[in-house]
């Protein structure tokens, strides 16, 4: 267990515990710079199975089925897997997007740094009008998981990394300057909760605004606290129609993708 794992093992530990009898988990899912045995044993030992991804060049072998030679140990690894030449029995989807095909390959095999078999998804895409071609292995502790899991649960990570990058970006993760435990705690909390409130106020807005974006949220919720605020010092406030004209025309005028007024005040 190296220092890395030791961490992520605490870490999980905790979620583990934080969770119980609420949400059971299964899977744990990692980058492919945890796609080796040491990574794999520390999710065994948490009762977990884990998803990763190796090396595009990894050594994978077939488990050997031929023939016991008669004396000695048996025989563990078959045939050498070549990338550019997978048997046919082991495609289970394709599919052409434009040019570029993509084959999605299954296996249990075998390597040499894993003391157990690995549940392989390799996946290829070709440019047909070049055939020029590169592939992915991804991989999993769980022997039954289908191929379609497999890559769905893996693509799920990218999902955390997005929401990462929208909280640096967008919701201050990246530059608070809260020193204290309890601080820092509730500034990381309240960046990504933010990613999940942007992101359902524009599931809303993008159902008829196909191109809004968080900055333009942004600039509408700025847009009405101004108005809002310029509202407040009329000695009259004005009828709820035009009301809402100004916040429209106001709040959109900051706004990357601008949307079409509803009034003109030209």
């Amino acid at each position: 267990m190296t220092p890395e794992l030791g961490r992520i093992t605490g870490w999980l530990d905790a979620l583990l515990h934080l969770i119980a009898g609420v949400v059971s988990l299964t899977y744990l899912v990692l980058d492919g710079h945890f796609g080796n045995h040491n990574a794999l044993h520390m999710a065994r030992q948490s009762n977990l199975h884990l998803i990763s991804k190796l090396r595009c060049d990894a050594a994978l072998y077939f488990p050997y089925i031929g023939p016991y030679a008669g004396r000695g140990p048996h025989r563990k690894y078959g045939d050498k897997v070549k990338y550019d030449n997978i048997p046919e029995q082991y495609l289970t989807e394709t599919t052409v997007e434009g040019h570029i095909q993509t084959q999605v390959y299954q296996a249990q095999l075998l390597h040499k740094e894993f003391a157990q078999p690995l549940n392989v998804v390799i996946i290829v895409k070709t440019n047909l009008h070049t055939q020029a071609h590169a592939h992915v292995l991804l991989f999993s502790s769980d022997l039954t998981l289908a191929a379609a899991s497999l890559v769905d649960y893996y693509g799920l990570r990218f999902q955390i990394e997005f929401n990462f990058r929208d909280a640096k970006q967008y919701w201050g993760l990246e530059d608070f300057m809260n020193v204290t435990p309890t601080g820092v705690t509730n500034a990381a909390n309240l960046s990504l909760f933010m990613v999940n409130v942007a992101y359902r106020l524009c599931t809303d807005v993008r159902q008829r605004d196909p191109d809004y974006s968080v900055l333009d949220l942004k600039a509408d919720c700025h847009g009405y606290k101004y108005v809002e605020e310029t509202i407040q010092m009329l000695p009259e406030k004005p009828e709820p129609i035009l009301f809402a004209k100004i916040l429209k025309q106001v709040a959109g005028l900051g706004r990357i993708h601008a949307s079409q007024p509803s009034v003109s005040f030209s």
